[in-house]
């Protein structure tokens, strides 16, 4: 989901962020080393990428974003706390200093880049606007939508995307416009409307877990948008910046060099150059990020690297790899070199 940046939300956000500077003349490394946690703001609930699960646990992709800064500072990845929060609230919520990293399925753009003080800390997935529809409609393309009524989320670039890509293609639709996901995907699935429209990622994890029957819903090939979805901070505060992104860059890092959670102890003492200093036992990577030798180290033996947070909470979802595959596989996952 993406919120839509209009005039008003753009002079709320500078107010906010002009109004909080004081409050943030500590360091937020410092502040929350000082509370003892990381404030991580998450999704309401999209399976696979941040949603508590039957004992209240939180799980997901970019809740594994959270638990490697976590365990790069604390050398504790349990040393965090959940927002979970709407599209409308997340923007505020960061730019206000209520959480400290907002790892929500959040789409980096120019506007958000800029006007809303923002610093996108990389990519930890690569989607794109598409459709589902039952598979009783027997629709095979969007081209096919024409009159269609659809159900989309209301304040979203998800709404524009939608309308630019009918006009663009002369057809028409009629949208229902519903702002809670329960509430959309109860509306899509009741049959108040022929099509819903989100991320392809959104799809597939709604299909997969709130669906009645998800082989009845089928995703159409079309996707008509990119939306690079990562974490996210304020502006103003480079280390945590440098922190959160290469938190990151550490778990896609540890999955181009083979390390795992469960064989990176094996790797202590590797002869190999990347490996020593990845693993804290040369260079002094972590003293340039203020962190301990063993933050990168600590990361893998405590969330995974890359491709196992993947595995873990979105391929049993049906998600597969594609442009989220390391570059050395025909992805877009590539990460600079940790030296």
């Amino acid at each position: 989901m993406r919120t839509v940046v209009t005039v008003a939300t753009l002079a709320s956000a500078l107010a906010l962020t002009l109004g909080a500077l004081p409050a943030h003349a500590q360091s937020t490394l410092d502040a929350v080393k000082s509370k003892g946690f990381v404030q991580c703001g998450v999704n309401t609930g999209l399976a696979g990428f941040s949603q508590p699960d039957s004992k209240g646990e939180w799980k997901g992709l970019d809740v594994d974003v959270c638990r490697a800064v976590a365990a790069a500072v604390f050398g504790d990845a349990t040393k965090v706390r959940y927002t979970p929060l709407t599209a409308q609230q997340r923007f505020t919520a960061l730019q206000s200093g209520e959480i400290d990293i907002l790892s929500r399925n959040t789409t980096w753009t120019l506007s958000r880049d800029t006007s809303l003080g923002l610093n996108f800390a990389g990519v930890d997935y690569y989607d794109g606007q598409g459709f589902m529809v039952p598979k009783k409609l027997n629709v095979k393309s969007a081209k096919q939508l024409n009159g269609a009524t659809i159900c989309v989320q209301p304040g979203t670039t998800t709404e524009l995307n939608l309308a630019d890509y009918f006009r663009a293609n002369n057809m028409k639709f009629k949208p229902v416009v519903i702002e809670k996901l329960e509430e959309v995907t109860n509306a899509f699935f009741s049959g108040r409307c022929d099509v819903y429209t989100t991320d392809v990622s959104g799809l597939v994890s709604t299909r997969g877990t709130r669906a009645p029957n998800p082989a009845d819903y089928v995703i159409l090939p079309e996707v008509i948008s990119k939306e690079p979805l990562g974490p996210v901070v304020r502006h103003g505060d480079d280390q945590w910046f440098d922190i959160v992104k290469w938190s990151l860059f550490a778990m896609i890092d540890a999955e181009e060099m083979g390390l795992r959670s469960d064989n990176i102890d094996q790797h202590m003492g590797s002869k190999n150059p990347g490996i020593q200093r990845f693993v804290g036992e040369s260079g002094d990577l972590g003293k340039m990020l203020g962190l301990d030798p063993k933050w990168s180290y600590n990361i893998v033996k405590q969330v995974g690297n890359y491709g196992e947070s993947f595995d873990r909470n979105l391929k049993p979802l049906g998600f597969e790899r594609g442009l989220n595959a390391l570059w050395t596989k025909g992805g877009l996952m590539y990460a600079p070199p940790m030296r």
